[in-house]
C-alpha cells in the first residue's frame, strides 16, 4: 500500500474500529468501554474479566454475533460495489445490478411463503440471487454484441422487473397476518434475529468472495479499460468479467440471506473509498471493506436505538443514500478515476 494511501486506509480502519466501539457499548443495556476492553484483553489472554457476567453475556451472546454479522455484511457488500463500480467502469452501480438481490428476495419470500425455517429461508435466498444471476450471464452471452457490459446490464434490469413481479405475486397470495407482515420485514433489512448459527454460512462466502477479489485485484485494474485494450494487454476479459461477477455475487447472496435487502452500502462506500485511496484495487478493495463494515455497524446501532421498536436497516441507508446518489448523479460528468 502506497504511501499516499496511507492515510485512507487508516482512516476507514478507524472508522471501522469507532463502529465497533459504537456497535458493543451503546444500546438499552450501556456497556463501558473500559469494561468491554477488558473483557476483549481477558478473552484474547484467557484469563477472567472482573466485569459481571450480565456484561460479558451482553457483549459475547446479544450483542457479538449482531455486530460481526453487521460488520461482515456492511464489508460484503461494500466490496461486492466496488467489483461491480470497477468491472462496469461506472460509479453509479451497486451490487444489485444483475438481479443478485431480486433473486434473493424471491427465494426468501418463497421460503416465507412456504413457512420454512430461518435456515432454509437464508439457503433459498442464498440460492436465490446465484441462480439469478446465472440467468442474466446466460442471457448476455447468447446475444452476441459488439458492448457485452451494456447486455449485461439490460438483462439484469429484466431480470430484476420479473423477479420483482414474482415478489409481489407471492406477498398477494400470503398470509396477511403472520406470512406477510415476516416478507416485508425481511425485504427491508434487518439484523434483529441474528445469532452465532448465522455467521458460518456468512463468513464462508463473503471470505471466499472477497479472497478472489483480491487475487484478482491487478487484473481488475486492466479491466477497468475498454474491452480492447485489456485483450491487447493480454487479459481474457470473458472468464475474468465471469469469475469477478461470480465471485461479488457470492458475497452480495451471502450479505442477503442473512440481513435481507440493504441498499446504498455498494453503492455509497465504494465511491468514498475511491476518493480516499484512489482507484487501484490493491488498496481500494481492502478501504472499502473497512468503510463498508463500519457505515453498517453504525446504521445498525442507529436502527436499534433511535426508537422503541427497532427501524428496518434499508430505511436508515435510504435515508442516507439518497442525498450522496442526487450529488454523485450531478457530479457523474466529471472525470472518474
Amino acid at each position: 500500500m502506497g504511501r499516499s494511501s496511507a492515510p485512507g486506509f487508516l482512516l476507514a480502519l478507524a472508522v471501522l474500529v469507532a463502529g465497533l466501539a459504537l456497535a458493543f457499548t451503546v444500546g438499552r443495556y450501556p456497556v463501558d468501554l473500559s469494561d468491554l476492553l477488558q473483557v476483549i484483553a481477558a478473552k484474547l489472554t484467557g484469563r477472567s474479566a472482573d466485569v459481571p457476567a450480565a456484561v460479558q453475556n451482553v457483549i459475547w451472546l446479544v450483542r457479538g454475533p449482531r455486530v460481526l454479522a453487521a460488520a461482515m455484511v456492511g464489508a460484503a457488500l461494500a466490496v461486492a460495489g466496488t467489483a461491480f463500480q470497477g468491472l462496469f467502469r461506472n460509479p453509479l452501480v451497486s451490487p444489485d445490478l444483475l438481479g443478485a438481490s431480486s433473486g434473493a428476495a424471491l427465494g426468501a419470500v418463497l421460503g416465507i411463503y412456504l413457512s420454512l425455517g430461518v435456515l432454509e429461508i437464508e439457503a433459498f435466498a442464498f440460492v436465490g440471487g446465484l441462480v439469478a444471476v446465472a440467468a442474466v450471464y446466460l442471457i448476455g452471452s447468447a446475444m452476441s454484441s459488439r458492448d457485452p457490459i451494456l447486455v449485461l446490464v439490460l438483462a439484469g434490469v429484466v431480470i430484476g422487473a420479473l423477479l420483482g413481479a414474482g415478489v409481489g405475486l407471492i406477498k398477494y397470495m400470503a398470509d396477511p397476518y403472520n406470512q406477510l407482515p415476516a416478507m416485508t420485514f425481511w425485504l427491508l433489512g434487518s439484523l434483529a434475529a441474528t445469532n452465532a448459527t448465522d455467521l458460518v454460512p456468512l463468513f464462508g462466502p463473503v471470505a471466499l468472495g472477497t479472497l478472489v477479489l483480491v487475487a484478482l485485484r491487478w487484473r481488475m485494474n486492466v479491466m477497468a479499460l475498454p474491452d480492447e485494450e485489456a485483450r491487447a494487454l493480454g487479459l481474457p476479459t470473458g472468464p475474468l468479467r465471469i469469475a469477478i461477477v461470480a465471485a461479488a455475487t457470492l458475497v452480495t447472496s451471502a450479505s442477503v440471506a442473512t440481513a435481507g435487502i440493504i441498499g446504498w452500502v455498494g453503492l455509497v462506500v465504494p465511491h468514498i473509498a475511491r476518493t480516499l485511496v484512489g482507484p487501484d484495487f490493491g488498496r481500494l478493495i481492502p478501504t472499502a471493506a473497512l468503510l463498508g463494515g463500519g457505515f453498517l455497524l453504525v446504521i445498525d446501532t442507529l436502527a436499534r436505538t433511535m426508537t422503541a421498536t427497532e427501524i428496518p436497516l434499508g430505511i436508515l441507508t435510504a435515508v442516507v443514500g439518497t442525498p450522496f446518489f442526487i450529488w454523485l448523479l450531478a457530479s457523474v460528468s466529471k472525470t472518474w478515476a
